[in-house]
């Protein structure tokens, strides 16, 4: 199987002759179509400047391409005006120098080079080069170009998601189903590293997968948080905050500007309205303003297998039920047993049988040094919260303690996810 790789800026710029060698004009642009399955994108033919004129270079009409000089298979042409058809990309304008996202490494990259290959006879876009070596020769003279199809980097197309948004004929935007395979920390680190309408352009690319994008808006760091709720309605920003942890959506709420906190939590549902009004109550330094108040809680009496089938039903995400709280028939908690006693234990055995008295609990006027203290001496991964009546009103998880004791900069993620 014959194959030949060029590179697009040899391309772009370089003679257009005819069958007979004679010069018809200037290669402007490689156009391509993206999106047609899963194949490496078609090109689909040139964009030419011919006597001062903008022209379609059909792909059937191309004998060759090569790092000198683009030959057609005709001495006549279409002299018909270059106009975008749907679907189609320009890669020298559209792609070069733009940002891509690498999906296997959930890095932004630069396309400094755009590789073309040729395969029997069928010119497709390769991969890019995003090395800073590869923008060095494409800004070289062309006559002192070196022509080499090695590179410092090579990046797949199979492994690139392009941003397509800035393109008025392209009718595909991000794949969701390929970014959805991302972590929601990994995508947030996309959002951050990512220009404001590219960042727009993922989020939208996610949007309709609510519970994705609360996720994602939960890992953003708050300058980010802010710059994409700005623009949204209060409805809109409602919805976000809905599906995020409570916790996570009244930090996110009292950053909002103060004119919009009321409307944006009265468009809430009831329930998650009375969860954040709840923590709003307590001093955002403490275990009560720390918490989460959405946990499961199951009586004394309750057999292990009773219990399994609870955690089962909860709607509440795996992260959130790895601790589950035993109360009495008052309310006052009895102890807590973890999600791994419970799948080890007897189903028949009762779930008090199985709680360890020597693991602490926190009131909620606790501060951060005495609940990392805890943490730590007890080797927790969680930590419940009671009111004064020693009744559970939610649970800490040691990621939200960690948050606060490293330092601000401590995900240091703005621009690591950029190459």
């Amino acid at each position: 199987m014959a194959q030949t790789v060029v590179h697009l800026s040899s391309v772009a710029g370089s003679p257009l002759l005819d069958s007979g060698g004679a010069r018809l004009g200037r290669v402007e642009d490689v156009i391509a179509r993206l999106g047609m399955g899963d194949g490496l994108p078609l090109v689909v033919g040139l964009k030419a400047r011919i006597g001062g004129r903008d022209l379609f270079v059909p792909a059937d009409r191309l004998a060759a391409l090569g790092p000198t000089a683009a030959h057609t298979s005709t001495t006549k042409l279409n002299l018909a005006h270059f106009e975008r058809r749907a679907g189609e990309v320009l890669l020298r304008a559209d792609v070069l120098g733009h940002s891509l996202i690498d999906v296997g490494t959930a890095r932004l990259v630069a396309a400094r080079e755009v590789e073309l290959s040729c395969v029997d006879g069928v010119w497709r876009v390769a991969g890019i080069d995003p090395s800073p070596r590869a923008r060095v020769r494409r800004l070289l003279p062309r006559r002192m170009r070196e022509h080499s199809e090695s590179h410092e980097r090579f990046v797949a197309w199979s492994e690139l998601e392009p941003f397509l948004a800035h393109v008025p004929t392209s009718r595909t935007r991000l794949a969701y189903r390929r970014l959805a395979r991302l972590h929601p920390a990994q995508i947030a680190d996309l959002v951050e590293a990512a220009s404001h309408d590219e960042g727009e352009e993922i989020l939208e690319a996610v949007g309709h997968d609510k519970e994705l994008e609360a996720d994602i808006f939960q890992e953003l760091d708050e300058e980010h948080q802010l710059e994409f709720l700005r623009e949204r309605s209060d409805a809109q920003v409602a919805g976000v905050l809905a599906r995020m942890e409570s916790d996570d959506a009244a930090d996110l709420l009292m950053e909002l500007d103060q004119d919009r906190r009321l409307p944006v939590l009265g468009a809430m549902p009831a329930g998650k309205q009375r969860k954040i009004r709840g923590l709003l109550g307590h001093n955002p330094q403490t275990a009560g303003g720390l918490m989460n108040p959405d946990f499961v809680a199951l009586d004394e009496s309750a057999t292990v297998e009773q219990a399994l089938q609870t955690v089962r039903r909860s709607d509440l995400p795996p992260d959130q039920v790895h601790t589950v709280l035993v109360i009495d028939d008052s309310g006052q908690l009895v102890g807590s047993v973890s999600a791994a006693a419970l799948i080890k234990a007897d189903q028949a055995e009762t779930v008090v049988a199985l709680v360890d008295e020597s693991r602490p609990v926190v009131a909620a006027e606790a501060d951060v040094p005495e609940i990392a203290r805890l943490m730590t001496d007890f080797n927790l991964m969680s930590l419940p919260v009671v009111d004064d009546e020693s009744r559970p009103i939610g649970v800490l998880a040691v990621d939200d303690v960690l948050e606060l004791l490293l330092p601000e900069d401590w995900r240091r993620r703005f621009g690591r996810a950029r190459d």
